[in-house]
This record gives C-alpha cells, structure tokens and sequence, in this order.
C-alpha cells in the first residue's frame, strides 16, 4: 500500500463507528438512501488526522477550478468537527476527546474483520464497534454550499466495544436459566 503525497483518499487509524448504516442504505427526510458512518476519532490519533487535512487540502485545490471558480471559498465546510466543542459530552460521553466525522456512499462498501475476511454475520456490525476506514475527500459546490466532503469506501472492524444507543449484549442481561417452577403449578391462582 502507497501513501502518496497530495491524495485525498485516507486509510484512518482506529476509529469508533457511530450512527452505523454499513448493512443498509438509509436516508434523512427528501435525500438519497446512502450507506454510512460517523467516525469518532482520537484528538490523540494525530497521524489519522494529519493525514485528513491533507487530504481535505488536496480536495480543495482538486476543485478549486472544478468547483469554486478558480478560488477558493473564504467559508470553505469541511466535515471533520470537534466532538467536545460541538456536543454535549455529559450526555455523549463517546465524543469527549474526539473528532468526528460523516461519511457516505451510495454503493454498499466492503467490510472486513481484522484477519481481512469479510464479515457475513449482521450482528457483529453496530454503533459502538472500532474500525479502521478508507475514505476519500472531494470538493462540493451544491446550492451555494461550498466545502469539502468524504466518501465511504471500505471498513475493516479491528475490536468489539459497547453498543452506544443504550443497547446491550443479550449475554450482559441475562444469566444462565433454570426453570425451578412446577409445570403444573398455576402462576395466576
């Protein structure tokens, strides 16, 4: 694998999944149904997030005649944003420390487990897990909105961590039953 200079494509280093829609295509009120993710990464990640504001830079002045005219917008959006400056932390406590950012595609991307096998088993896909993500940064110009964006190319799931959402394991909430009632003992007498 080549990490070339001026590249808008990005292999992120650990990163925890939120908001996971990897399996199937949703999609917010009149938009496109998109697989997705928000990427929660580490303020202490600094090589994933060098590597992003490279990218974003080079997708800047990848557009620049494309997309802005030849120069580049004052106001240039980008969608890596500070998760302790734009959440409520005592409420998401999974954004403390971190920097997030949405990525999307509308084709399904490939998913892998550590070991490179693609993952087949649905529930082992979900908000909270830790993946590594390819991405890949361009320019947008769409009804006045200039900035830059990043597509969704492939996952690859490295660890298993809590569900976010309030979810839990089904073997968390139960332990191991005995049924030490009478079968013929009638619960509502």
């Amino acid at each position: 694998m080549t990490n070339t200079q001026n590249t808008t494509k990005v292999i992120t280093g650990k990163a925890r999944a939120s908001f996971v829609h990897l399996l199937e295509p949703d999609a917010f009120e009149g938009q496109d149904p998109k697989y997705s993710v928000m990427l929660l990464i580490p303020k202490t990640d600094k090589a994933t997030l060098t590597k992003i504001k490279s990218a974003q830079k080079a997708a800047a002045e990848a557009g620049k005649s494309s997309k802005f005219n030849g120069k580049l917008p004052a106001n240039l959006k980008t969608t890596l944003r500070d998760g302790d400056e734009e959440m409520d932390t005592e409420e998401r406590p999974e954004f403390k420390g971190m920097m997030f950012i949405n990525v999307s595609s509308k084709t399904k991307p490939g998913i892998v487990d550590a070991q490179l096998n693609e993952i087949m088993d649905a529930s082992e896909i979900y908000s909270g897990m830790y993946v590594r993500a390819s991405i890949n940064f361009y320019a947008y110009n769409t009804a006045g909105n200039k900035g830059i964006s990043a597509g969704l190319n492939n996952v690859q799931k490295v660890a298993d961590g809590d569900f976010l959402g309030g979810r839990s394991k089904a073997e968390d909430d139960f332990d191991d039953w005995e049924d030490d009632s009478d079968d013929d003992e009638d619960l509502f007498d």
